[in-house]
């Protein structure tokens, strides 16, 4: 598997933790609906 090349300053999507919501943002710090934490969805979770 490739590692993705992120670039902050670029929106992603990312997903929540929690509750699944899914939003595009450049580097949210937590889900606007449940306050966890948000994961970039281009990152493997392995």
């Amino acid at each position: 598997m490739k590692d993705v090349k992120l670039n902050p300053k670029e929106e992603s999507t990312y997903e929540c933790f929690d509750c699944g919501t899914v939003v595009r943002a450049t580097a949210p710090e937590q889900c606007p609906n449940c306050g966890a934490d948000m994961r970039n969805r281009q990152t493997p979770i392995e």
